[in-house]
């Protein structure tokens, strides 16, 4: 009999030469039907696998990212055993076939140039397939056997990827009915499983990402568990589209970016009144939560980046010039220069934790390719905090963190879900430190009741962090909110307080954003709100329509009282129908479009229409910029 341990920390017996799915099985029948593929010993294996004495396993179904990807990734060798019943007297030569984010790809080469007509029929053939729940059948074979497969059946990339793996290696195949693929796994068992898929697009790929090499074709498509996740997953799709913020930054006259200067974003007035209002908003908070403003250089010494590290860690993503015959540099981070911020005087433990703020701008060389309007730019504003406090002040500080990080995040209707990540391979300090702030992360999230997941390899050189993403109005995520813990820096850079004892002690430092990037967060917050901001947030709060020449003097009476008051409101004066106004201030998405005509001048009232409602409401002016002041000072998400 074999014996694993399972996640819950039970034993389970088996049979000798039992297979995986047979340990589900004798776990629940119903388990079984949902497990895709389970995780023997930290490594993800097929369930036709045998089960392995003394091992640890961990079924895993559609929920784990490691189930979904094996779902997607027998989806793409559907599509290719497609492609060959369709397209196998044309010859086609299959690259690589990967599940990736949301989706999978198949790299092909063939003569026939792939349309969006050909992408139905490939559906349809995969739908014969899937019902036909082909066992995925997993082979292993030698190099020299699996060459001559290849070769015979002249798929030269195969070949190449073949000739690329050690002599002696075993080479693993996966066979579902009359289609054979050079593939490391792992896979669901059969076709079967691949119930709801979509083929979504065809693009150029050079293949290995070489441009010297042959362009091939890419057929990107997605599939899930279930139609009615599918069917979610698409319609999301479709309203990202809508809601794409570049297009919608330009339309609503918010930002352009120029071909004089990628990656640098430039800010219109409706941009600059948007961005004010969150800067406000962040300095209101951040007075409120016991934050001091700091303003510290863009351009800074070499020796300074050599001392933080950034110089040996951080040096291809950074700007660099000279002045006076030395090196300096255009600051990626704003943290070298809040600490010498705190080191310009010496310090108690009576003022710890001394919060510093920063609103910095940074800039980082990104390729040009990576490029993506404001969500991936070259220069950005970081809404920094460097915070300096005692050891047995960590967890405290990292719950007052999350505290504000909640009262901001809900002021925009934003959820989130924290993730840890841990030690990268390219990084500074002792496995001690690196234990001991790892440790410390991970209590306060416990102790807060945080869930989490954690990513492994992917904190900062410096130090462990929390990443903070946000879900948006369409159930997407966002990584924008982080906290870093860094016992390294107050080291290389010989920081002190003076203790209770009268002693010199080293401070520990945290890093943290709330916005993450301000011009990236506009980003967000463009798609989240689809360009119809909150009235806080709006770059005009109210439109006055006059309906004829005779109403301006009204009009502007009411705009002046409004402006006086602080409120953002344009008069549309032009000589237009009251329908095509109204619907143009529909297309702007100013919150209120007040009507005024002979009724409204006689009682003192403004006719009200929201944005995206077709009833009005009549209401004094005095009540409605009660109202709308009310709106702006609660921060009202709704109109």
């Amino acid at each position: 009999m074999a014996k694993v341990t399972l996640k819950d920390g039970s034993v389970r017996e088996v049979a000798d030469g039992a297979k995986l799915i047979d340990l589900v099985k004798s776990v629940s029948n119903s388990l079984a039907k949902k497990v895709l593929v389970a995780k023997v010993d930290g490594k993800v294996n097929d369930l036709m696998m045998p089960v392995k004495d003394g091992s640890k396993v961990e079924f895993l179904t559609f929920d784990d990212a490691d189930g979904r990807w094996a779902l997607r990734h027998t989806a793409s060798h559907v599509m290719a055993q497609a492609m060959q019943h369709l397209y196998g007297d044309e010859h086609i030569e299959f690259a690589i076939g990967p599940a990736i984010e949301n989706g999978f790809y198949y790299d092909v080469d063939m003569e026939r140039r792939l349309t969006d007509d050909d992408l139905k029929d490939i559906e349809k053939e995969m739908e014969r397939i899937v019902k036909q729940n082909l066992p995925m059948v997993r082979k292993e074979v030698s190099r020299a056997d699996a060459l001559k497969l290849f070769e015979e059946k002249g798929q030269s990339y195969k070949v190449q990827l073949i000739n690329d793996l050690p002599e002696d290696a075993l080479i693993s195949l996966y066979e579902q009915g009359d289609f054979v693929d050079l593939c490391a796994g792992p896979h669901v068992m059969s076709t079967g499983k691949v119930k709801a898929f979509k083929l979504q697009s065809i693009a150029g790929a050079y293949w290995r990402g070489d441009e010297h090499n042959k362009m091939l074709q890419r057929i990107y498509g997605t599939a899930f568990e279930k139609k009615e996740d599918l069917d979610a997953y698409l319609h999301m799709l479709e309203e990202a589209e809508k809601r794409d913020h570049r297009k919608l930054g330009k339309e609503l006259d918010i930002f352009s970016i120029h071909e004089e200067g990628p990656g640098f974003p430039f800010f219109h007035p409706n941009g600059m009144i948007i961005r004010n209002e969150l800067i406000n908003y962040w300095r209101e908070v951040h007075r409120r939560y016991g934050y001091q403003e700091v303003k510290t250089p863009m351009i800074l010494n070499r020796k300074l980046w050599e001392q933080s590290g950034h110089w040996d860690h951080y040096k291809e993503n950074m700007y660099f010039t000279k002045i006076d015959d030395e090196d300096y540099a255009i600051k990626p981070m704003n943290c070298p220069g809040g600490i010498l911020v705190y080191k310009t005087q010496p310090h108690s433990y009576r003022e710890l934790p001394l919060r510093l703020g920063e609103l910095g701008l940074v800039h980082r060389h990104e390729l040009s390719g990576a490029l993506h309007g404001l969500f991936r730019v070259r220069n950005f504003t970081q809404d920094d905090a460097h915070i300096f406090m005692t050891p047995d002040q960590i967890e405290d500080e990292i719950q007052h963190v999350i505290d504000l990080f909640d009262e901001v995040y809900s002021t925009f209707g934003l959820s989130y879900h924290a993730e840890l990540s841990t030690r990268p391979d390219d990084s500074m300090g002792s496995d001690e430190i690196w234990e001991k702030a790892t440790a410390a992360l991970r209590n306060a999230l416990e102790h807060r009741g945080l869930d989490y997941v954690v990513n492994e390899g992917d904190g900062a050189f410096y130090g462990p962090k929390i990443d903070f993403h946000l879900k948006d109005s369409i159930g997407r995520t966002w990584q924008c909110g982080t906290i870093q813990l860094d016992m390294l820096m107050p080291e290389k850079f010989d920081m002190h307080y003076v203790g209770a004892d009268g002693e010199l002690h080293r401070p520990v430092m945290l890093h943290r954003v709330v916005y993450g990037s301000l011009e990236r967060f506009i980003g967000i917050l463009i798609e989240n709100y689809a360009g119809a901001f909150p009235v806080w947030l709006a770059p005009v709060q109210a439109k006055i329509l006059p309906i004829t020449d005779k109403h301006h003097d009204y009009a502007y009476d009411i705009k002046k009282k409004m402006f006086d008051l602080g409120l953002r409101v344009e008069v549309d004066a032009r000589n237009e129908k009251m329908g095509y106004k109204v619907r143009e201030a529909q297309v702007k998405k100013v919150p209120y479009a007040l009507v005024v005509g002979d009724q409204e001048v006689a009682d003192g009232t403004v006719n009200v229409r929201k944005y995206g409602e077709k009833e009005s409401t009549t209401m004094k002016v005095e009540e409605f910029i009660a109202m709308l002041q009310d709106k702006i000072a609660t921060k009202a998400e709704k109109y």
